[in-house]
């Protein structure tokens, strides 16, 4: 794995860093495509039951590397070939992703903090897009992300505005889960992600895909899926397992199966 993206196991936490601190964590085709893999790393291992996303130094990203442009293909295909494969990275994995901002994340950072299934930030850190001021589209995702966190009026003052959003303010639009000292950010985001792989794997799993899924489709066929997903969780090991654990007053031992 590239240093460029630092991919680090404790116990069944996986932490990835994206690890160009000297260029403020800005995205060029080499990190896109090192981040990509430290992805794939993290859903391919078994004993991995969560994930924390984090960038080294100051802050999350600042976006893109405007220094290096879009150098080698077009802008469209950057953000096809280059950044969606990581979205579809975050999306697929059946392990709870956390973000953990440091400082701040923006442009194309943000669109990557913000698909995560979960997001803490330092209590002085922020969000951006600053899309308008040099000419751009909110993009990775941003749009409807904002859309459909914030509303449409909401979504789209923040952005045309380029309005830094700090953290405090991220917890009350539903933006970020929680914000927690800048001294106490991985710390806390370490223990988060290992009290979550502490639950059962399945389950974490199935929750994911059945509100991702829920995001874009009608009531009756998530209430499908649903029903579904609940069979094959009831019909394993863990729910056993759990339920035994339950009825004899102890702490359950779940193996993802």
């Amino acid at each position: 794995m590239s240093e460029i993206v630092r991919y680090e196991r404790q116990d069944a936490v996986a932490l990835i860093t994206i690890n160009r601190p000297e260029a403020m964590n800005s995205f060029t085709t080499e990190l896109s495509h090192a981040l990509q893999l430290a992805l794939e790393q993290a859903h391919d291992d078994e004993s991995v039951r969560t994930v924390v996303l984090t960038g080294e130094g100051r802050l999350f990203s600042a976006g893109a590397d405007l220094k290096t442009g879009f150098e080698g293909r077009k802008v469209s295909g950057k953000l096809q070939y280059e950044y969606r494969p990581i979205f579809a990275a975050i999306a697929a994995m059946p392990k709870p992703v956390i973000a953990a901002i440091p400082g701040s994340a923006a442009g194309i950072g943000m669109s990557v903090a913000l698909s995560c299934d979960l997001v803490i930030m330092a209590d002085n850190a922020f969000l951006l897009s600053p899309f308008t001021t040099i000419s751009l589209v909110p993009d990775g995702g941003l749009n409807w992300i904002l859309v459909r966190q914030l509303g449409y009026h909401r979504a789209y003052q923040l952005s045309i505005e380029s309005e830094r959003i700090p953290a405090e303010r991220c917890v009350e639009l539903g933006l970020v889960n929680k914000a927690v000292p800048a001294a106490d950010l991985q710390h806390a985001a370490l223990d988060w992600a290992q009290s979550l792989a502490a639950r059962a794997p399945l389950s974490l799993a199935a929750t994911k895909k059945a509100m991702r899924f829920a995001m874009d489709n009608d009531w009756a066929s998530s209430f499908n899926l649903e029903a579904d997903l609940q069979q094959q969780c009831r019909d394993s090991e863990d729910c056993i397992e759990g339920v035994t654990a339950f009825f004899e007053k102890r702490e359950p031992k779940f193996k993802g199966r």
